[in-house]
């Protein structure tokens, strides 16, 4: 059984890491949230669902202010980490393996015992310094990847950029769901 692990941090976003977690359960991928205080005003200023809504969707929750929690550890053995929004402050503690809260700390593990690491990194224009950082995390081994929409599977709702970017993110941990619509190399194209 596969086991990964979603951080939902303060970025905006809120509903890729929950759209996730929704996917990784119908495909039966065990899940451990990590959820911070920014990601939960986030989720109350962007969501319907509630906060323990989100929090039912994964099989296990953990403080993220835990860093003796299982996910902290490289001998819990996990297919990686997703961090979905992933805030600069996020970006960077990951870049800087700044370990002082547990969405740093598992995803310095996962990149430590060379496990993937998806950001997927809600920040627009960047900076410089946002630049630098993705380059650091890149080079520690984390996978950048913005939630930047695709069009050519003729999105009509925001629903489906959303489901398009999770699943194609989901795509980089060997998941595959049956949201996905790709490319064929033809205009017209069905789900996969």
């Amino acid at each position: 059984m596969k086991r990964l692990i979603v951080a939902i941090t303060g970025a905006s976003g809120a509903i890729y890491g929950v759209r996730a977690l929704e996917m990784l359960r119908d495909v039966g991928v065990e899940t451990h949230l990590i959820l911070t205080v920014a990601g939960i005003r986030t989720i109350n200023a962007e969501l319907d669902l509630g906060v323990d809504a989100v929090r039912a969707l994964a099989d296990h929750t953990h403080n993220p202010k835990d860093i003796g929690a299982s996910i902290s550890s490289g001998s819990y053995v996990t297919d990686g980490m997703l961090v979905a929004p992933c805030s600069i402050k996020s970006l960077s503690g990951i870049a800087h393996c700044y370990n002082d809260e547990l969405v740093v700390r598992a995803a310095d593990v996962c990149l430590k015992e060379r496990r993937r690491v998806v950001l997927l990194l809600r920040e627009t224009p960047f900076h410089l310094g946002h630049i630098e950082l993705m380059a650091q995390a890149t080079r520690n081994g984390a996978i950048v990847m913005p939630p930047v929409p695709a069009f050519y599977h003729r999105p009509a709702t925001i629903d489906d950029i959303v489901n398009q970017t999770v699943a194609r993110a989901l795509d980089l941990f060997g998941v595959s769901v049956q949201a996905i619509r790709r490319w064929n190399g033809r205009a017209s194209i069905g789900a996969a």
